[in-house]
């Protein structure tokens, strides 16, 4: 959705609400992600988006914030069967998430197999709909063609997805495949893509702050941005520092 202002005029707290603070890499150690999780909460972003893992330590961190929980269901592959899926689900529903994302089977798309695409997902979609949570819909982009994309995102639209997101993030690829995730041509065929029927996401690759405004003034309507990343598109400098600039500026 076009914002109501150009994104260069927006505070910090007005463009942290575009943000799922990403906080999803294997090797964590829990220290480090309830650094990050604090983090996101100190930047006011939309949500922490987190392994299901991470739930528990995360959710008394952001009890009472305006930062939410963002969980992945079968990240990054996408590759579980769906009764795994859904089950994956259904337990970080009971934990109160706001927010999941599931990867679509990007295997199934590639073969075509559109209709296992949209009953995986719609699978998934119905129980988080039922709880008021929201579903992003995760393509790997950078594996797919646009006529590829374009199929699922009819396939997610058709099965209830709130959003539908460009990447993982994680997908090393073949020599075949550049890794662009959310690069502006790629933004503008989701948006294309989701026609006002669904919300758009971009995640991977958006690391500098000019990508960043250019996405929102584009109509993107939210992120997923890497951990390090997210005070430099905010134009923040280290998070020790981060609560007394967004004092300053009015924005916290």
């Amino acid at each position: 959705m076009k914002p109501l202002k150009p994104a260069a005029e927006m505070t910090v707290a007005e463009l942290a609400t575009y943000i799922d603070h990403s906080v999803l890499k294997p090797e964590f150690a829990p220290d480090e992600i309830r650094r990050e999780v604090e983090n996101a909460a100190l930047y006011r972003c939309k949500t922490a988006c987190i392994n299901p893992s991470a739930i528990e330590l995360a959710a008394p961190i952001l009890s009472g914030t305006d930062t939410g929980i963002c969980v992945v269901v079968d990240f990054p592959f996408g590759c579980s069967s769906t009764a795994s899926k859904v089950a994956q689900t259904r337990i970080a529903l009971e934990q109160g998430i706001q927010e999941l994302d599931i990867v679509a089977n990007f295997g199934w798309i590639r073969g075509g197999e559109m209709k296992r695409v949209e009953d995986d997902l719609r699978a998934v979609i119905e129980p988080c709909h039922e709880a008021g949570v929201p579903v992003k819909a995760i393509f790997e982009t950078d594996a797919l063609t646009t006529g590829q994309i374009k199929a699922t995102a009819e396939a997610s639209i058709a099965a209830g997805a709130d959003f539908i997101k460009t990447s993982t993030g994680f997908y090393t690829g073949t020599n075949m495949h550049e890794k662009t995730g959310a690069s502006d041509d790629m933004v503008a065929l989701m948006t294309e893509c989701a026609a006002g029927r669904a919300k758009v996401k971009g995640s991977g690759s958006i690391r500098d702050r000019a990508h960043f405004l250019r996405l929102i003034d584009a109509g993107i309507d939210r992120m997923g941005i890497g951990y390090r990343s997210t005070p430099i598109v905010l134009g923040l400098s280290e998070p020790a520092q981060a609560v007394s600039e967004l004092v300053e500026s009015g924005s916290y």
